[in-house]
């Protein structure tokens, strides 16, 4: 646990690996590459590098060009930059063109921590996971993150990984195969389910912890593909426990508990609560704080479940 990485840096490691071996990777960046890790694939391949500058709108139509003629461009910025500020862009020359366009964006959520409420991109699945065509993935640690952006470059088609800033204690082992569209259980129990993504897996494993030490059987679920969602893994939950708890870093409306609500209202009806930011802007301050105050804490998972329990 001592030497884990930030997902941000076996992004940015995993990318210039790759490069050695796939010459169709072209690396666009919005003048953050050393926030974002592109800085390492930038060093090796500079003549499949390119700085946009702050202009990330221009970037996503570079990238949609670089898609035209083979390339397998990567997009990457702060995820309030993309999707953020260039939602239209994504949505007419990447998604509804189904171009094979990666973006792939760091430093979501409360962890981002002192950069504040315009830099805490809380919906940004929201946002990439109603958009036809478009593949959204939240891994959450090192390895996860590593496969993941194997994974996306591999697939043909658009797709948003939505990668941490923060370093993620490791529950994704190196012999798990990362396939898109599929979640994966950590730990088994029958009493209670924790679905997460990205920095909260680790957090929602520890509350399982606590939760057993209560005697209850906390089933853990890591699900680092948002869209297309695990269906099959969210219903055997909702059949074989007695509620789901969700947890993310995310605005509580139009992420991974709105894509497990909106699956378990109609096919298998049971109680869901969510672990999420509320209807509200963050603030600055720092990550462990901001989940303290936000409720992003094995607490409130613990809470949660106790009132489905009830």
């Amino acid at each position: 646990m001592a030497n884990i990485k930030a997902p941000r840096d076996a992004f940015g490691e995993t990318l210039a690996k790759l490069g050695d071996t796939n010459d169709k990777i072209f690396v666009l960046d919005g003048d953050l590459a050393g926030g974002t890790k592109t800085c390492y694939f930038a060093e090796k391949f500079p003549n499949r590098y390119l700085n946009v500058g702050i202009a990330e709108q221009n970037m996503i139509g570079v990238a949609a060009g670089l898609a035209r003629v083979g390339f397998i461009p990567i997009a990457s910025t702060f995820a309030c930059f993309a999707p953020g500020r260039v939602y239209d862009q994504i949505r007419q020359s990447v998604a509804y063109s189904n171009l094979n366009v990666k973006i792939m964006s760091t430093h979501p959520g409360l962890a981002v921590g002192l950069d504040g409420a315009i830099h805490q991109s809380l919906d940004d699945i929201g946002l990439m996971r109603a958009l036809p065509n478009m593949v959204v993935l939240a891994p959450s640690d090192e390895i996860s993150t590593s496969k993941a952006v194997e994974k996306a470059i591999s697939y043909q088609g658009p797709v948003y990984v939505r990668i941490g800033r923060k370093e993620c204690p490791i529950h994704f082992s190196e012999d798990m195969e990362f396939e898109i569209g599929k979640g994966y259980m950590l730990k088994d129990g029958q009493d209670i389910a924790i679905i997460a993504h990205g920095s909260m897996v680790d957090i929602s494993y520890r509350a399982a912890q606590k939760l057993e030490a209560k005697g209850i059987r906390a089933r853990v679920i890591d699900m680092p593909t948002i869209k297309p969602l695990d269906v099959e893994i969210v219903l055997k939950a909702a059949r074989e426990t007695k509620g789901i708890v969700v947890a993310e870093d995310h605005f509580k409306y139009g992420g991974l508990y709105s894509a497990i609500s909106e699956i378990i209202v109609e096919k298998q009806p049971c109680k869901v609560k969510a672990v999420a930011v509320e209807d509200t802007f963050g603030e600055s301050g720092k990550p462990d704080e901001l989940y303290e105050k936000y409720g992003l804490t094995e607490e409130n998972i613990i809470s949660k479940a106790l009132d489905i329990l009830k």
